[in-house]
Parts: structure tokens; C-alpha cells; sequence
């Protein structure tokens, strides 16, 4: 038996031409965490979420997140409360950092419980995507994060921040990644 795939999203929550969107659609029986309706910056409310989406699902389990949701995965990781097969965390955004127009202001992701960022090893394999131009975080960043999570790091090359904005809705590597770490 596979493992169950949870799809993990950024703070954007489901968009329907992301590769995650397609990807959910290409592996039968994943999940998705759902979208908050109330305290959508909360980090605390964001790690719950994963957690409960993680109880819910019988058997092994692949995390993949994408952008925020991979320092969700970080954050709920310190104090896990399940086996985790592997992970693929891909374009993490550093958001010790100020982001673009559009998104979370420096000072409101501090406040609601974001930074720091989690530096300490993940309990499970886990792969870090990358980009060589990611508007929301340098690659050496992601490195640097990538080496303090035990991570495998992949080097995506110049993909942006691998969502539709950057040209990005079905993504075939993603696909590749996911199902080798679910054998």
C-alpha cells in the first residue's frame, strides 16, 4: 500500500491552476488541508489544521507543502503527533524577511507567531524544492533551511515561486517527487 499524500498549501490556501491543485487530482485518495475561515494568519490555528488533517488520515502519509505551508510542516514538526513518511517542502518563503506587495507584512507574520522560523531537524525524510529566482526567498536561504532540517535539497533552477504567477500550474517533476517518496 502507497501512502495517503497531504497536500499542505501556502497562506493563499487553494488556487485552482496551482501544481498542487493538479497534483491532488493526480494522486487518488490525497488530501488537503483545508482553508481557515477565521484567523487565516495564525500561525497556532494554521499548525492545527495540518495536525487535524493529519489525524484524520489511517496509514502512511507524504507531506507536500508548498510556500508557508512548508514552515507550517516546520512549526508542527517540533512537537509531532504522528509518524510522517517523508515530506516534500517546496519553495519555502522566508518570511524572516519582507515579502512582496500583496503579501503578509514583516511585522503581522511576527505577530501572529511565524518567526522565527523552526532551525531544528525534522523527525521524518524529508526533500526542500529550491528556486533560483524565488520572489519570496534567496536560495541560499532555503539552503541554509534545507541543511537544518536534514533536508535533501533539489535545485529547481529558475522556476520563481513555482505557482501559477511564476508559470506554474501543472507541475510533471512535482509528480515524480511526490510518488518516489510515497514507494
Amino acid at each position: 500500500m502507497t501512502a495517503t499524500v497531504l497536500f499542505v498549501p501556502g497562506l493563499r490556501d487553494h488556487v485552482e491552476d496551482h501544481w498542487q491543485t493538479h497534483a491532488a487530482r493526480a494522486f487518488p485518495g490525497s488530501v488537503t488541508v483545508e482553508p481557515l475561515t477565521t484567523d487565516r494568519l495564525s500561525r497556532s490555528a494554521r499548525v492545527a489544521a495540518v495536525d487535524a488533517a493529519l489525524q484524520a488520515i489511517a496509514g502512511e502519509v507524504v507531506i507536500v507543502a508548498h510556500s508557508a505551508g512548508c514552515l507550517m510542516v516546520a512549526h508542527w514538526a517540533k512537537a509531532p503527533t504522528r509518524q510522517v513518511k517523508a515530506a516534500l517542502l517546496v519553495t519555502p518563503a522566508d518570511v524572516e524577511h519582507p515579502l512582496p506587495q500583496g503579501y503578509p507584512a514583516l511585522e503581522d507574520l511576527g505577530a501572529n507567531g511565524w518567526i522565527p522560523i523552526p532551525r531544528t531537524r525534522l523527525p521524518f525524510p524529508a526533500n526542500v524544492v529550491a528556486s533560483r529566482n524565488d520572489p519570496l526567498a534567496r536560495f541560499d536561504r532555503i539552503e541554509g533551511l534545507a541543511s537544518a532540517w536534514g533536508a535533501v535539497l533539489h535545485d529547481a533552477g529558475p522556476v520563481g515561486h513555482l505557482n501559477p504567477a511564476g508559470g506554474y500550474g501543472p507541475w510533471p517533476d512535482g509528480h515524480g517527487l511526490i510518488e518516489q517518496l510515497r514507494q
